[in-house]
Parts: C-alpha cells; sequence; structure tokens
C-alpha cells in the first residue's frame, strides 16, 4: 500500500513540475517575444527620425554668391566683407547690424555668416526624406529642373555645428536649438537642485525616524506613492498656481531687485519640474536606503553612534549608489516633459539666450512640439533634428550620472 502511495506521488510530483517546465517556457518564450518587438520599435523609431532628418534639398538663393566676388565667400577679407553688406543691404540694415556689435569689431566667420544669411539669403524651398533621396534622386533631380530652375539640388543633414548654435528662427533653414538647449539645461539642473535634498531628506525620514505602524505615516507613504502616477499637466496646473502666481514677488525676482521680469521663468518652471519628479526621487532613495544591510546600523550602534551619526556615516554612503541610479530616471523624464511647461508659459519663440534663473525660457522639447504642427516640410525635417539633439543630450546626461555612481561605487569598495 506505501509503496502504491509513494509512486502515485512521485507520479504526481512529476506531473507537477513537468507543468512548471512548461509553463516557464511559455513565458520565456514571451518575454523573448516582447523584448524582441520592444527593440524592434525603438529602431524604426530611430530610423524615422534619421529619416527625416537627412535628404536632398532644393535650394535657391536671394543673390548668387558667384556675382559678389570673383572668388570664393570664405577667402575674402573681413573688410571685403563689410564692403559687400554695405552694398547689398539698405542703411538701414546696415546701420542696425553696426549698432548691434561694431562689423569692424567681428571676426571673419561671423561677417561671413552675415553676408550668407543676409545677402545671398540661400532659401529651402523643397525637401525630401533620406530613403526617398537615395531610390528616387533621378526623379527628384527633374522635379527641380522643371519646377525650380532658379534652385540647385544638395545633400543636407539637418543635424549639424550651425543648427546648435544657432538661436530660433522663423525660416527653417535657419532655425537652431541654442537656446533651447540652455533652456532645457538649466531648468533640470534647477528641478535637481530643489527635489534631490528634499527628496533624499524624506526617504530618510520614511526609512529612519518615522514608525511604520503611525497612520500619519501610512498616509504620507500612500500619497507619495500615488504622486508619482499622477498625470504631469496636473504638475503643471500646480506650477502655475504656486510658483507663477502666488509666490510671484520671490520667483520673479523682484524681492531681489530684478525689473522687467515675469514669473513665466526659469525658475518657476525648474520648481515645477521639481514637484514633478520629487516622488520619483523619494521611492528610489527609500529604496536605496532599505538595501542597506540591518547589520550596518547596529555595528554602527554597538560603537555608540547616534541615529544620525549612522545614517550619515554608513546608510547615505552605502545608499548613494542606488539614489544617483533613480536619479537617472527623474532627469530623463524632466528632460523630456512638455506639458507643465507649456502650462507654466515656455515660449515657443525667443531669440535671447537665459541670462539667469529669471530669464524667459523654452526647451527642446516644446520647441519639437512647435516644428511639428507647422504646415512646411522643413520645419519637420528640424523637428526631427532636434530630436536627436534631445537624444544625444539625454545620454549625456545619463553617462555623466553613471560615470559619477561608478566613481562612488569604487571609492565605497
Amino acid at each position: 500500500m506505501n509503496v502504491e502511495l509513494n509512486q502515485n506521488g512521485y507520479r504526481h510530483s512529476q506531473a507537477f513540475f513537468k507543468r512548471r517546465y512548461v509553463i516557464a517556457a511559455i513565458w520565456n518564450k514571451i518575454l523573448l517575444a516582447s523584448t524582441i518587438f520592444g527593440i524592434i520599435i525603438l529602431i524604426t523609431l530611430l530610423i524615422t527620425i534619421v529619416n527625416q532628418s537627412v535628404g536632398l534639398v532644393a535650394i535657391e538663393y536671394q543673390v548668387d554668391p558667384s556675382l559678389l566676388s570673383d572668388v570664393p565667400l570664405q577667402n575674402l577679407t573681413s573688410q571685403e566683407l563689410i564692403t559687400i553688406l554695405q552694398e547689398n543691404l539698405t542703411t538701414y540694415r546696415f546701420r542696425t547690424l553696426n549698432r548691434e556689435k561694431p562689423l569692424l569689431e567681428r571676426s571673419q566667420e561671423n561677417l561671413l555668416e552675415l553676408v550668407n544669411e543676409k545677402v545671398v539669403d540661400p532659401k529651402v524651398i523643397a525637401s525630401w526624406h533620406l530613403f526617398t533621396s537615395i531610390t528616387q534622386k533621378n526623379q527628384i533631380s527633374k522635379i527641380v529642373e522643371e519646377k525650380y530652375p532658379n534652385a540647385f539640388l544638395t545633400f543636407r543633414s539637418w543635424v549639424n555645428w550651425d543648427f546648435i548654435v544657432r538661436s530660433m528662427s522663423s525660416r527653417p533653414e535657419l532655425a537652431g536649438v541654442r537656446i533651447a538647449i540652455k533652456g532645457s539645461i538649466l531648468i533640470v539642473l534647477t528641478a535637481i537642485l530643489f527635489a534631490l535634498p528634499l527628496g533624499v531628506g524624506a526617504a530618510i525620514y520614511l526609512e529612519e525616524y518615522a514608525h511604520p505602524s503611525k497612520w500619519i505615516n501610512r498616509i504620507i507613504q500612500t500619497n507619495i506613492d500615488n504622486l508619482a502616477g499622477v498625470p504631469s499637466i496636473i504638475y503643471g496646473i500646480l506650477g502655475l498656481a504656486v510658483f507663477v502666481r502666488a509666490l510671484s514677488p520671490i520667483t520673479s525676482g523682484a524681492i531681489l531687485g530684478f525689473e522687467n521680469s515675469t514669473s513665466r521663468n526659469i525658475l518657476s518652471a525648474g520648481l515645477t519640474m521639481g514637484l514633478l519628479i520629487l516622488p520619483m526621487f523619494i521611492i528610489n532613495a527609500q529604496e536605496a536606503i532599505r538595501s542597506v544591510p540591518i547589520s550596518l546600523r547596529y555595528a554602527s550602534y554597538s560603537l555608540g553612534a547616534t541615529k544620525w551619526q549612522t545614517v550619515q556615516s554608513h546608510v547615505l554612503p552605502s545608499a548613494m549608489t542606488g539614489i544617483l541610479t533613480g536619479s537617472i530616471l527623474a532627469i530623463s523624464r524632466a528632460l523630456g516633459e512638455t506639458a507643465p511647461l507649456i502650462v507654466v508659459g515656455a515660449s515657443t519663440f525667443i531669440t535671447s539666450d537665459p541670462s539667469s534663473p529669471f530669464s524667459g525660457f523654452s526647451a527642446l522639447p516644446i520647441l519639437i512640439y512647435n516644428w511639428t504642427t507647422r504646415p512646411q516640410d522643413q520645419f519637420r525635417n528640424i523637428a526631427a533634428a532636434a530630436i536627436i539633439v534631445l537624444l544625444i543630450s539625454l545620454l549625456t546626461i545619463n553617462a555623466f550620472a553613471i560615470i559619477l555612481r561608478n566613481r562612488i561605487s569604487e571609492k565605497r569598495i
């Protein structure tokens, strides 16, 4: 009887483990398929962006460069370039340029740029994507010859150094993202300076000092977890009500003597983004602090250290790697958000660089959103180029955070 029971139990256990292996194999295949699908979607996205940011363009000059000089413009001296400006611009425009900065004090590169923009004035009248440019080059050449006899066809990458260093413009071929890059970086820095100390401090209190059994602490923890999932537009409305309106004397800089400035500035945007990523900082810091072994705390207490000395000297240094890892995710979200910035008052067109936290601002996501709504194809080209710049900026900031995290880990070891 016992032998029969043992055999039945053995068969049942074999069937049970076999079923588990089958289920595990099915889930393994599902997860592998999900990963492959995600990679395919990501590659498709990148190919689409690159396809729109590179391709053939038809350019038409307002004034042919060969009519201005017998030699290439880049070989002319500064004085010769000034003469071209004086002869081809109206008196008012020439004086305006000279008033902004004396032409004699400008570099040859700057004068050449002025000649190209103000006199030669190249205009992109048609553009084609990369794949179309490669597969239908002959057809495109015929179209340009028939429809644009005064234009010439050239291959252009919309992502170039000029695109990065130029300011905004109403014309896509002259537009750049310099101001938006500076705005994005300043907003993210402000958000980190605001959210990181508060987030780590709140995490230390909740993990080291607060008693989980108290109802108030449970309510605080539940609300922090819920705030991490609140739509970003809600934070934008909160920032508008608190930083832009209620705290306007402070955020506008009026209390510090800054005149003619509004509260719709980098400081308000950065504080709003700080509120947005604060729950993420708190939750990630809590997980990092929770992962520190309890034995490390007991060892510190046994040597006579107080709770704060233990947290400061042992818990925080051990948890810093995890805190920085969470910071990477928070920075990524802050850099790519658009809705809160629109509500707070980001500018879609601004020509002056931000000079202080109280300056007006724009940001790369705002610029991309604005350009994609324009009807001209060229604006979609520079929108794709701006997306590439945003991705590179994001990867650069994340790489810096990862290097800093690894350095701290090496020192701990």
